[in-house]
C-alpha cells in the first residue's frame, strides 16, 4: 500500500524518511484555518483538511494519506508562521524567558476511515537579547516555522521542553508510526 504525506514540510519528511517509510509528497491545495477553536481543535482540522483534499484528489484509493498542522500557543493564542521578519521578531521576543506549548494534529486517512491524535509538548525559551533575535531572524530560519522558531535550528533559542522533540519539530512519529504500519498492513 502506497503511503502520501500531505505536507510539504521539509521536517515532516525528514522525520517520516528517518522512520524508515517510503512515500511520495502531495501538498493539498488546502488552506489553513485559525478559526475560534482551541489549538488541539485548530491543529486536528487542518490536518483533516490537508489529508481529505489529498485523499479526494487521488484516482487510486489504495493508499494511505498522512496530514499533519503544527501550532505554538502561549498567553490563549495561537503563534501561526509568521507574515514578515518584524512579525517573527515580535513572536519570537513575546516567547523569549517563557513556557509555551506546541501542538501537533494528525490524520491518517485510508478507504476504510479515518485515524486521527495529537501531541502537545512544552517547551521554554532562553532569554533572547535584541541581537540574539536580530541575528536568527536575519538567518531566514524562523519565517516557514509556526511560532516563528525551529527547535533544531541550531540556534541557542529553547531551555528545556517537555514532550516529545519529533513533535515540536512537526511531527509526533513515536505516535504515527504504530498507526502507519498497521494501516498499511491491513487496509490492503
Amino acid at each position: 500500500m502506497k503511503l502520501i504525506l500531505a505536507s510539504n514540510s521539509p521536517r515532516r519528511r525528514e522525520i517520516l524518511k528517518g522512520a524508515g517509510f517510503d512515500f511520495e509528497i502531495i501538498v493539498s491545495d488546502y488552506e489553513e484555518k485559525d478559526v475560534a477553536l482551541s489549538p488541539i481543535e485548530t491543529a486536528i482540522n487542518n490536518a483533516l483538511g490537508k489529508a481529505q483534499a489529498t485523499f479526494d484528489s487521488l484516482c487510486d484509493k489504495d493508499t494511505v494519506v498522512l496530514g499533519a498542522d503544527t501550532v505554538v500557543y502561549f498567553n490563549d493564542c495561537i503563534l501561526g508562521k509568521p507574515k514578515n521578519c518584524e512579525h517573527a521578531t515580535k513572536m519570537l521576543k513575546s516567547l523569549s524567558n517563557n513556557t509555551h506549548k506546541v501542538v501537533t494534529g494528525y490524520v491518517i486517512i485510508t478507504q476504510n476511515g479515518t485515524v486521527s491524535g495529537f501531541s502537545e509538548s512544552e517547551v521554554t525559551f532562553n532569554t533572547l537579547s535584541d541581537k540574539d533575535i536580530d541575528e536568527y531572524v536575519k538567518s531566514g530560519k524562523p519565517l516557514d516555522k509556526a511560532g516563528a522558531y525551529g527547535i533544531q535550528d541550531g540556534y541557542n533559542l529553547v531551555k528545556t521542553f517537555k514532550g516529545s522533540l519529533n513533535n515540536v519539530i512537526g511531527l509526533p512519529i513515536e505516535q504515527i508510526a504504530p498507526i502507519l504500519k498497521e494501516k498499511m498492513k491491513t487496509d490492503k
